[in-house]
C-alpha cells in the first residue's frame, strides 16, 4: 500500500468512528473495481487488520482478471472474497450471509453515457433492483446506495441545495441517462424501504478524489493532477464556469460507512466539503499555481464538435447539514486533496 493512502487509513482508524459495530460482520461491495468500491474494500481490509474486527468482504466485480490485478497486494488476505456478476445482466449470488451492502456499481465515464445511454440506464436501474431484491431476500441489515450530486440537475434560485431541492433535467439530452438513472435508483430505494422495510439510504456524492484514484481515472480532477505531474498545460474543453462540489476520498469513505450505521432508512444525504466549492476554471488555476512550479498553464480549447459528454454547466452548492447531524464532517480541503492525490500519482508512477 502507498504511504499516503496508508496514512489516510490510519487517520481514519484513529478517529471516533464506532468501528466496534462492524465486528464479525460480512460486507458486500458492488462496483469493487471502481474508485469508491475499491477504496471501501481496501479501507475495510485495513480496518480489519488494525482493529481486529473479524469481518469478511465480498467484492462484486464484472472482470475477475481486472480485480486480481487491482487487488494483487491483498489476494492472500482471507477476509477478501470475489463475487463475479455483471449487474443488470447476471444474477447476484453470494455464498455467505451478508450483513451490510454498499452498492457502488455504476457507469462513471461521461463518454460512455453519451455513446451507450441504454446500457448506462440498464446498469443503473436493473442492477440496483437486483441488489435491493438480494438485500430483502437475504435479510441484510443495512444498504447504502451510491448516488450522485447530478440527481439535482439544474437548480435555480438556491444559494445552498439541500436534499429536497431537485431541479430540472433535460430528457432530450442522452447524457441525462446518468442523473435520471440515479434518480430512478433512489426511487427504487424508497420503494423497497416502503414496501419491504429495507434499511437503505442514498449517498449523494460530490466529485470524489484524492489518494487512491485509479490509474484509469480520466475525469477532470485527475486530468488536472496528471497534467501537473507530467509538466503539461491544463487544457479545459469548456469555459470552466461550472461550479463544482468536491469531497476527499477518505472523507467520502467515512461518510458512507457511517450511513450504514446511522442513516435514516429511505433518506438521501449530501456528501461534500462546502469549503472546496469552486468553479472548474478556478480549480484549474489553483492546481497550476500551487503544484506545477510554473510549468503548467491553464489553456481553454473548446472543440467545435464534441462527444465527450460533459455534464451541463451548473451552479450547484450542496448543503451538508443533514449528514452533519449524524456526526460526519469533512476534514480535507481542496488544495490538500490535490496535494495528496499528486503524491499518490507520483508514488504509483515510481512503483510501476
Amino acid at each position: 500500500m502507498s504511504d499516503i493512502l496508508k496514512k489516510d487509513m490510519e487517520t481514519f482508524a484513529n478517529s471516533a468512528f464506532p468501528f466496534e459495530s462492524f465486528c464479525g460482520k460480512k460486507f458486500l461491495i458492488t462496483g469493487a473495481t471502481g474508485l469508491i468500491g475499491s477504496l471501501i474494500v481496501k479501507t475495510l481490509l485495513f480496518l480489519n487488520e488494525k482493529k481486529s474486527l473479524n469481518i469478511s468482504i465480498w467484492a462484486n466485480v464484472r472482470n475477475i482478471n481486472k480485480a486480481i490485478k487491482l487487488y494483487e497486494p491483498y489476494l492472500k488476505d482471507t477476509a477478501l472474497h470475489f463475487c463475479v456478476a455483471n449487474l443488470g445482466k447476471d444474477k447476484l449470488v453470494c455464498d455467505d450471509k451478508i450483513d451490510f451492502i454498499i452498492h457502488a456499481a455504476s457507469v462513471t465515464a461521461s463518454k460512455v453515457m453519451v455513446t451507450d445511454p441504454v446500457g448506462t440506464v440498464k446498469t443503473s436501474v436493473i442492477g440496483t433492483k437486483d441488489v435491493l431484491t438480494f438485500a430483502v431476500q437475504n435479510k441484510v441489515k443495512s444498504v447504502v446506495y451510491i448516488s450522485s450530486m447530478e440527481v439535482y440537475g439544474e437548480v435555480a434560485g438556491k444559494e445552498r441545495v439541500s436534499e429536497e431541492n431537485l431541479g430540472y433535467i433535460d430528457l432530450t439530452n442522452p447524457r441525462s441517462c446518468y442523473p435520471e438513472g440515479k434518480r430512478m435508483c433512489e426511487m427504487l430505494c424508497t420503494a423497497f424501504h416502503t414496501q419491504y422495510g429495507l434499511n437503505v439510504t442514498s449517498a449523494r456524492l460530490a466529485q470524489t478524489f484524492g489518494a487512491g484514484i485509479l490509474p484509469t481515472e480520466n475525469r477532470v480532477f485527475a486530468q488536472f493532477a496528471k497534467s501537473v505531474v507530467n509538466g503539461d498545460d491544463i487544457v479545459l474543453h469548456t469555459t470552466g464556469k461550472s461550479e463544482g462540489n468536491y469531497v476527499y476520498t477518505m472523507d467520502a469513505v467515512g461518510a458512507i460507512l457511517l450511513l450504514l450505521l446511522k442513516g435514516i432508512p429511505g433518506q438521501a444525504y449530501n456528501i461534500s466539503n462546502p469549503k472546496s466549492h469552486t468553479t472548474i476554471k478556478e480549480m484549474a488555476k489553483l492546481v497550476a499555481v500551487r503544484f506545477s512550479k510554473g510549468k503548467s498553464q491553464v489553456v481553454i480549447d473548446i472543440p467545435k464538435e464534441s462527444n465527450l459528454g460533459y455534464a451541463p454547466e451548473t451552479k450547484l452548492w450542496l448543503d451538508i447539514s443533514k449528514i452533519k447531524k449524524l456526526g460526519w464532517y469533512p476534514t480535507v480541503g481542496l488544495e490538500e486533496s490535490y496535494k495528496r492525490m499528486i503524491i499518490w500519482l507520483i508514488e504509483q508512477k515510481t512503483n510501476m
